[in-house]
Parts: structure tokens; C-alpha cells; sequence
């Protein structure tokens, strides 16, 4: 089990102590496969973003070694096109269960990478994941529409998709952010990609006609604040906006109106991105809510149906305790998720003079 003195940077007050993050850092670990992936929980499927989340959530904890392996497993198994499959059967690359290939999925690698190097300061680490992660993003780039937007997968058959979801696009803004700041490091200009950058924040904060409606989702929500594209008054008017429909006090916040269901991942990210606009209480007291996901083990049930006090489904997943460690390492100043979380160090990319 992972020593509660490895994860002191992940104590936060009325959350968690050092004792029960290390019990929470011990669950994911023990899902993970010895080749280094990271599946939901053993015996059901990986996908490459949460894969890429409970990674990083292993950096959190100073468990660098473990979020390497993880980071291997994806150099190991990306597609010629730069891509990786929707799914994998408990994460073994040879039993793809869905063959799609999803845009923010594959673009959220840089944000993983990124913020490993922060975490470790390797910089062989960062030359030898470059060429997965300038291959994962040119996949996502010939997925971007005229208008910025992404396309929000490949089906299996190669036919892109130019339906444009809010929430992936805003992930991918992120990741396309970090990809830039590791090219700045490596003093390897990426002009293409901060156009992108630009053309992509534009549409996120001024086209949502450019996006499918999927605004019954909590994600649609806060995901332009927790990937960066939106700050300040924009940020602020919005999570108002907002508020009332989605955070049920003292549970956390539903995943889709109207249903009556709170999820700890949903409810650890939109903490995160208060934090980033620097509503640290209210991301506070909803991390203090969510503690009623918290099993025996150490890990979160993945959500609660409060109109029948009924935990649904019954599941407790890697990427669920993995935002919910995120979140507390922001809080607690953890500088490598600080900054990828902020974006206030991340490359802006250029501003596009029309659109």
C-alpha cells in the first residue's frame, strides 16, 4: 500500500487525511496491469482519457513511476494514424471494443505528458513521448472544422465525424495547450497548432452554435472553465448560470438534468475548475459533499441516485478517484496540476483576426 508519508501533498481538511489518500492512491494502483494500463476497474474497459487521468492522478501522488508505465502503455499502442481505439477490453490492446476513435480521447495524452514532465522534471521522458504526442495531435487536427471546432471522432470505418461536442472540444483546447508548451520547451515552434488553439478558443467562447446542443449535460457546463477557454467575468456569469440547475448542496453535482443523480467525477472536475477561477470554497465544500461516494477501500462509487438513496451503478472506477485526487492536489497547490489546470503558464496560441 502506498505510505500515507508519499501523499501528504494530498491532505486537505474536512477531505482527506494522509492515511486515506494513500488507501485511495493504493486502489488505482492495484487496478492497473503490470504492461501499465489503466482500465476502468479489472475486468471492464479502458479508454485512453481516463487511462490518462488516473495517471496523472498517480503523479499527484508522487507514484511517478506507475504513471510512466502508464504513459509506455500508450507509446506502445498508438495506431499509425496517431490515434487510439474508443476501447479496450480491461485494457488489453489486442481486444479493441470499440473501434472509433475520439478525438479528445486521443488529444488528452498531451495533457498527461505535460504535466508528468512538470511532475518530474524528466526531461528523457519528454524526448521520447514528442513523437506520440505530435502524432496524437495532427489526428485531432484533421478532425478541426473551419470554424475551429472539433470533429469528435473517426468512426471505425475512417469516416470522420464533424459533429462538434462542447465538452470534447473543450478538453482538447487544453491538451493542445500543453502540446505547445512541451514544444516550447523542446525549442520546436508548432505555428499550425497555435492557429488551432486560437480558431478552437474562439469557437468555445463565441459560437455555440458551432456544437451540438448537449446542454442538459453538467460537463457542457463547466468544461469551457476547466479546459481553460474561458476565465474571468465570462467564467463567473457562467458557473452562476448554471448553479442552480446542476449542484444539488450537500451531494455534488448531477451528471444530466433532470435526473436525480450526483457523480463523483463530474463533481471533483467542476471543483477543479472553481479552483482555477478562484472559488476555492465553494470547490471545497463540494469535495467535502462527495466523501458520501467514498467505499471501505478507498476508492468512489461512481455516482448516487438521491431520490432513492441508491448508490448507481455499482462500480468504483480509477478515473473517479483519480479526479477526485486532482482536485485535492490543486487545492493543496500541487504545482504541476496548478499549471495545467490554470492554463495561466500554457502557450494562448494566436488569436484569430475573423471568424
Amino acid at each position: 500500500m502506498t505510505s500515507p508519508g508519499r501523499t501528504e501533498r494530498l491532505v486537505l481538511a474536512g477531505v482527506l487525511t494522509a492515511e486515506e489518500a494513500a488507501r485511495t492512491v493504493a486502489g488505482i494502483a492495484a487496478e492497473q496491469r503490470e504492461d501499465g494500463a489503466i482500465p476502468w476497474f479489472r475486468g471492464h474497459h479502458l479508454d485512453p482519457w481516463d487511462h490518462v487521468e488516473a495517471a496523472m492522478a498517480l503523479d499527484a501522488a508522487g507514484e511517478h513511476a506507475r504513471a510512466e508505465a502508464a504513459y509506455r502503455w500508450l507509446a506502445e499502442h498508438q495506431l499509425p494514424d496517431g490515434s487510439w481505439y474508443a476501447a479496450y477490453a480491461d485494457g488489453d490492446a489486442s481486444a479493441p471494443t470499440d473501434r472509433a476513435r475520439e478525438s479528445n480521447f486521443c488529444a488528452y495524452v498531451a495533457v498527461g505528458v505535460w504535466h508528468h514532465y512538470l511532475s518530474t522534471g524528466d526531461d528523457a521522458f519528454a524526448d521520447r513521448m514528442w513523437p506520440m504526442v505530435v502524432a496524437a495531435v495532427e489526428f485531432v487536427l484533421r478532425l478541426q472544422q473551419p470554424g475551429g471546432q472539433i470533429g469528435w471522432k473517426r468512426e471505425p470505418d475512417g469516416t470522420a465525424c464533424e459533429d462538434a461536442l462542447l465538452t470534447g472540444s473543450s478538453s482538447v483546447y487544453q491538451a493542445l495547450r500543453c502540446a505547445l508548451a512541451l514544444a516550447e520547451h523542446r525549442e520546436e515552434p508548432q505555428l499550425d497548432w497555435e492557429l488551432a488553439v486560437g480558431l478552437l478558443g474562439h469557437a468555445i467562447r463565441h459560437h455555440p452554435e458551432r456544437f451540438l446542443d448537449k446542454s442538459r449535460y453538467s460537463m457542457d457546463w463547466y468544461y469551457p472553465i476547466l479546459g481553460g477557454a474561458l476565465r474571468g467575468p465570462a467564467a463567473k456569469a457562467r458557473i452562476e448560470e448554471g448553479w442552480d440547475r446542476f449542484v444539488v448542496p450537500g451531494l455534488g453535482v448531477r451528471c444530466v438534468v433532470p435526473n436525480p443523480w450526483v457523480t463523483g467525477g463530474e463533481s471533483a472536475e467542476l471543483a477543479l475548475a472553481l479552483w482555477a477561477v478562484g472559488e476555492s470554497d465553494r470547490a471545497l465544500s463540494i469535495l467535502q459533499w462527495i466523501q458520501h461516494l467514498r467505499a471501505d477501500d478507498g476508492m468512489y462509487w461512481t455516482g448516487y441516485v438521491f431520490e432513492d438513496d441508491a448508490i448507481w451503478p455499482r462500480e468504483r472506477t480509477a478515473w473517479t478517484a483519480g479526479s477526485l485526487l486532482l482536485a485535492v492536489a490543486a487545492l493543496g497547490g500541487d504545482d504541476a496540476t496548478a499549471q495545467v489546470f490554470t492554463g495561466t503558464a500554457l502557450p494562448p496560441g494566436l488569436t484569430p483576426s475573423c471568424c
